[in-house]
């Protein structure tokens, strides 16, 4: 069955007909702490539920990981699940990319429907069959592709939303912004995030989801054009790992890591800045674009603060990614907003050369 996404007008009749067509003889809902706080109590009586079996596991990505999937199968187990069973996954792109993993690979597959409730995972985790844990301190090291039946993209979850969840969602935009073309682009440098009016944001969302859905159909495991998706990533998840691993030393030392971790939108924009200077230096990605776009994140992001002494340990990181082939560090970047380059390879110098613009640029 051809993934669907449907950005919703009318919830609960959609839901009941995404269930119609996913044959099930057991419901089973995937929240986490968060979401079954906030966003179950908008679902739970639509008759479409009626006695489905809530499973819920702990919040934020540092609950991504194996023990939490045995968690959601042995729920499974212990509720009966059949590989005529439905999953739904209610909840960020944590509970979408876990709860599709669970899905996938309990009895050897089960139907799923996501319903993402964070702006991140409704344009980018909950979309294009990417699923799975983190494992050994590495993002998504384990997983399958497998397409969920249904996304359910309801954006009146965006009022559950704090800040800083708007502006992570927001980060998986702008990349959007800068792989399809100008006028995209624009558009996003020009939003107020700092008062971020949801009702137009709801209609960016959707321009921002067929970017995606458009690049996924044409290369849905990621051999081709699909890696343009990773634009800021490469950068972005080393930033984003390391940031974890400074909040559990901090921790350990008994000290509060400010902003730390890192959420993963915030790690991409982030991210964007080094991959667009190289971009700027190897491809001639134009200046004013460079300039604007950093600015846009700088203002509205913040700062992230690593030091030279930092560097061995985020190169390591890259080292890891998934994109990469052999020992070299795979990129992608851009020669202009929407001329994408993927393949492209970094000498060691050129990440550092580039971690020195993101320090000082």
């Amino acid at each position: 069955m051809e993934q669907r996404i449907i950005i919703s007008r009318n919830f609960e009749t959609e839901l009941a007909t995404a269930l119609t067509e996913c044959e099930h003889d057991r419901i089973f809902i995937i929240t986490d702490e968060t979401t079954a706080k906030l966003c179950w109590p908008k679902v739970k009586d639509f008759f479409c539920l009626h006695g489905a079996h809530l499973i819920t596991i702990g919040a934020t990505d540092a609950n991504k990981t194996l023990d939490s999937l045995v968690h959601v199968w042995k729920e499974l187990q212990e509720g009966r699940a059949t590989r005529h069973s439905c999953v739904i996954n209610l909840g960020g792109g944590m509970v979408t990319d876990l709860g599709g993993f669970a899905a996938s690979t309990f009895k050897r597959g089960m139907n799923f429907i996501n319903i993402p409730t964070t702006l991140l995972a409704m344009v980018d985790a909950s979309v294009g069959g990417k699923t799975g844990i983190n494992f050994g301190g590495l993002k998504n090291e384990i997983g399958v592709f497998n397409d969920a039946n249904y996304v359910i993209l309801n954006t009146n979850f965006l009022k559950t939303l704090d800040d800083k969840n708007i502006r992570s969602g927001y980060a998986e935009m702008i990349k959007h912004g800068l792989i399809s073309d100008e006028k995209h682009w624009a558009e996003l440098m020009n939003f107020d995030l700092n008062n971020p009016d949801l009702h137009k944001l709801a209609s960016m969302l959707g321009d921002s989801v067929k970017v995606k859905e458009r690049i996924v159909d044409e290369d849905p495991h990621e051999v081709g054009v699909r890696k343009a998706l990773n634009l800021g990533h490469t950068f972005g998840h080393a930033f984003e790992s390391f940031s974890f691993e400074a909040a559990k030393e901090s921790s350990l030392k008994g000290m509060t890591g400010e902003n730390l971790p890192l959420l993963h939108g915030y790690a991409v924009a982030f991210g964007l800045i080094p991959e667009l200077y190289l971009s700027a230096v190897k491809m001639g990605f134009p200046q004013d674009k460079l300039r604007q776009t950093v600015a846009f994140i700088r203002e509205n992001y913040g700062q992230f603060t690593i030091t030279c002494d930092d560097y061995p340990r985020l190169i390591e990181l890259m080292h890891h990614d998934k994109k990469n082939t052999g020992n070299e560090i795979n990129v992608t970047l851009l020669s202009g907003i929407g001329e994408i380059h993927i393949n492209q390879t970094l000498t060691e110098d050129e990440v550092k050369e580039a971690l020195d613009f993101f320090r000082e640029g």
